[in-house]
């Protein structure tokens, strides 16, 4: 894993939201949290029965939304990958990987570039993305970006933080940083960021 160095001023509860991959801390907790605060027992639910081993758990990318190939690496040289969203306090955070898949070394120096789109993969309006995470509410500090080489075979990450609304996102435009080419992603679960909200981004960092 890919480890980002975060200056910590934020409250101890968001401990489980940077760790992004560990237990008791993902989206369906906290909406479970979030939509039923007092712990109040739900009604007991027919659960359908679950599908054949051989059924993909990957959302399938709508016919007319060209997405990133599922395996493999792309013409380009460099895959984008998106993780599972953690969730704490209304707080949403998602890990971009950048790995060069390629055989030539490539220079990494920023922020990626990100536009949230809907299910037709027109831009979600109102959607505004920063460099940072300043105008994040509860969102941990970025790491200052600085240039690095990223050899073949050497991941990179970044992260995506944003406050809970109403609509989802389904796919991400993401370009390595501003100037360069962009690939459309399906993450595995949407983005409830909604219209007239922000989406704040980590720079990319290597491990230390």
């Amino acid at each position: 894993m890919i480890a980002i160095r975060l200056k910590w001023t934020r409250p101890a509860a968001l401990a489980c939201l940077l760790a992004l991959a560990t237990s008791g801390c993902g989206l369906s907790a906290e909406l479970d949290r979030e939509g039923n605060p007092e712990r109040k027992p739900t009604p007991t639910q027919t659960r359908a029965a679950p599908p054949p081993a051989s059924a993909s758990a990957t959302p399938e990318p709508s016919p007319t939304v060209p997405v990133q190939q599922a395996r493999g690496c792309p013409s380009s040289g460099v895959r984008v990958d998106a993780g599972r969203v953690d969730a704490a306090m209304g707080l949403r955070g998602m890990t971009l990987t950048l790995t060069n898949c390629g055989k030539t070394s490539r220079i990494v120096n920023g922020y990626p570039s990100v536009r949230v789109l809907d299910e037709t993969g027109a831009p979600l309006t109102g959607v505004h993305t920063v460099e940072g995470t300043d105008q994040v509410s509860m969102a941990p500090d970025s790491p200052r970006p600085e240039p690095f080489k990223l050899a073949p075979g050497e991941a990179a990450h970044a992260v995506l933080y944003w406050r809970m609304a109403a609509e989802d996102g389904t796919y991400l435009r993401v370009a390595p940083d501003k100037g360069r080419g962009t690939v459309n992603i399906r993450p595995q679960e949407p983005l409830d960021i909604g219209p007239e909200n922000t989406l704040g981004t980590t720079a990319w960092t290597l491990p230390s």
